[in-house]
């Protein structure tokens, strides 16, 4: 009896943790972009809110392919006037895929998105050691669905913003 109560007790306890996380099974921020609670305000040029609203955090890639667009570069070129005007501000680049293909093809692919756009921010001034990377393949799509509505949005590089003074 003393056992049932404990694992009662202990499954609670694990469910209550779980809750705690705003219902982001990754953690941090839902939307993202972002480490900190203030986006700022989207008026003010130097703001999270800002970059993310006014110049785009996302670039998008055609099937299977990890180069970039003109659009991409574009908005890239954007990013990268932003960033180094607020230098107080590293940033992780997320590599993403659609659903189509293997969970280890996918994660190449995003790790490969990834370090294309963080190779043409550094080509345009930004330091490297301000850029890391990672890629979560086809394991945080934006849309779920299987045709190329969805795909489409789900083959991205996402520019998360990590301020230095928070």
């Amino acid at each position: 009896m003393k056992k049932l109560k404990n694992a009662i007790l202990f499954t609670a306890l694990v469910m209550l943790t779980a809750c705690s996380n705003s219902g982001n099974p990754f953690g941090g921020n839902s939307n993202d972009t972002f480490f900190g609670n203030d986006m700022g305000d989207i008026s003010n040029p130097t703001s999270p809110a800002y970059f993310q609203q006014a110049i785009g955090d996302r670039v998008f890639f055609a099937i299977d392919q990890s180069n970039l667009s003109p659009e991409a570069m574009d908005l890239l070129s954007s990013q990268a006037t932003w960033l180094m005007t607020n230098g107080d501000y590293e940033i992780i680049v997320e590599g993403h895929a659609d659903e189509q293909g293997t969970r280890d093809y996918n994660v190449a692919l995003g790790a490969r998105r990834a370090n294309s756009v963080k190779e043409y921010l550094n080509s345009l001034g930004i330091a490297a050691s301000r850029i890391q990377t990672v890629s979560y393949g086809k394991e945080r799509p934006i849309e779920i669905c299987s045709n190329e509505s969805c795909y489409s949005v789900n083959r991205r590089a996402v520019t998360v913003l990590n301020n230095l003074g928070s």
